[in-house]
């Protein structure tokens, strides 16, 4: 079964679409490819981040609070 996808608009200043342009077409990909590419990295990388790990637990706690609070 194939992934749900969503669109989703991204504006980069000219000469970074241009760049990544010419970085998609020199890997023998698509932009959309390489952008997800790129995203998925990030996130890969900020789950190994404690610094951020530290304020990710940090707002599930506050936000179970208040759901925990509209709840009732």
């Amino acid at each position: 079964m194939a992934k749900e996808m969503k669109s989703m608009t991204l504006r980069l200043p000219a000469d970074q679409a241009a760049e990544l342009e010419k970085v998609a077409e020199i890997d023998r990909v698509t932009v959309s490819e390489a952008v997800r590419d790129a995203i998925a990295k990030h996130i890969e990388s900020r789950r190994g981040d404690d610094e951020f790990r530290k304020r990710l637990e940090r707002l599930v706690t506050e936000n179970q609070e208040i759901l925990d609070r509209l709840a009732r």
